[in-house]
């Protein structure tokens, strides 16, 4: 008989990639195990989660609206219906493991699953944890984390520093720089800045280098500039003056070009970036976005600076210093290779394959 996983969770990209990464590291170790994907209605697992071949179910879950308090009225009711759902789906699927990413769908199903005395995994992707996988990771069996010192929050013996999965077209990418370059309409010999917010972008980071644009040029520094949605019509057409050294993208899919392209690299500081940024061994500049519950970016970043793995600048202040330390770093080779050396350090490309093999020693 197959052997069979629910991995629930989602909400970002942050959650469902890590978790898509982690399916096909089973898949790949065992082809015949059977993966069902929880994920919460509407929300964007809903649609990654088929795309990448896998069924899954969704829970009638939200989280606390802070900006809308009447919003949450609802919220008690949304939270019996999703366990009583997630009952439903454990009963049907009768899994051996249930696997919890972080999101919305991963309480009421890894909740259900340990009062069913199911065996429950953990992957937090941040450095500080959030609020559901601290009150799960009390009675799950395994929490596989990305960063030292998490003994704060999860029981210390649960504990194994993992790393966070990596998609696999930046871990096991071929690209050479000259193919990388040419991909995004660049010079060789220049030096290049890679810049991104997610797929929404960063406002302050986008006002930042648009206010920079003339001096890329005078200094002859290459821009990839991926925007997000929200910025994009703005950016484009205050870049058209600078044409030759500012190539700007609403998204980019080809994320290893990026990074092979860049020598500097400049972004916000969620998990899955900075596990990304560690396998491409770039310097970064870390601009955390400041509104991330328990300001778990900051964390993200202050553990890679302590270790002299990377540069931080405050969102408030990053008009203001961006420009400095962007162009004094790409002048500073001696900086430059320590911080590619330091944060090469902490890059874990088999970190899925790791996770898997960690969920099925618990069936």
């Amino acid at each position: 008989m197959a052997r069979k996983v629910i991995i629930a969770g989602g909400g970002t990209g942050g959650h469902i990639f890590p978790a898509i990464a982690i399916a096909n590291a089973l898949k790949k170790i065992e082809p015949g195990i059977e993966i069902l994907f929880v994920g919460a209605k509407g929300k964007m697992e809903m649609e990654k989660v088929p795309q990448a071949g896998y069924q899954i179910e969704g829970l009638d879950i939200a989280a606390f609206n802070r900006s809308n308090m009447l919003k949450n009225l609802a919220l008690p009711f949304k939270i019996i219906k999703s366990l009583n759902q997630a009952s439903s789906i454990l009963k049907r699927f009768q899994p051996n493991v249930a696997v919890g990413v972080g999101g919305y769908a991963s309480f009421p199903m890894l909740r259900k699953a340990q009062r069913k005395g199911i065996p429950t995994l953990i992957q937090e992707q941040n450095s500080f944890a959030g609020k559901t996988n601290k009150i799960l990771g009390r009675k799950a069996s395994r929490i596989c984390v990305a960063y030292d010192g998490m003994e704060k929050f999860f029981p210390a013996a649960k504990l194994i520093l993992t790393g966070n999965p990596v998609r696999s077209s930046i871990t096991q990418s071929a690209v050479t720089r000259q193919e990388a370059l040419k991909q995004f309409g660049l010079q060789e010999g220049k030096r290049t800045v890679f810049a991104f917010g997610g797929s929404l972008g960063a406002k302050s980071i986008s006002e930042a280098l648009k206010a920079l644009q003339p001096e890329f040029v005078e200094k002859d520094v290459q821009l990839i500039w991926q925007t997000g949605k929200l910025y994009y019509e703005t950016a484009k057409a205050a870049a058209v003056p600078y044409a030759s050294h500012i190539k700007v993208f609403e998204f980019i899919n080809l994320m290893d070009f990026a990074y092979k392209a860049a020598d500097v690299v400049i972004s916000r500081a969620g998990a899955m970036t900075i596990a990304e940024e560690c396998v491409a061994k770039k310097p970064v500049i870390f601009v955390p976005y400041p509104y991330a519950a328990e300001d778990h970016q900051t964390f993200n970043a202050q553990a890679l600076v302590s270790k002299q793995a990377g540069l931080l600048i405050k969102d408030s202040e990053v008009g203001k210093e961006l420009g400095t330390t962007l162009f004094s770093l790409l002048q500073n080779k001696a900086l430059t290779e320590q911080l590619e050396q330091n944060i090469a350090k902490l890059g874990n490309s088999n970190a899925d394959m790791i996770i898997a093999q960690e969920v099925l020693k618990l069936i």
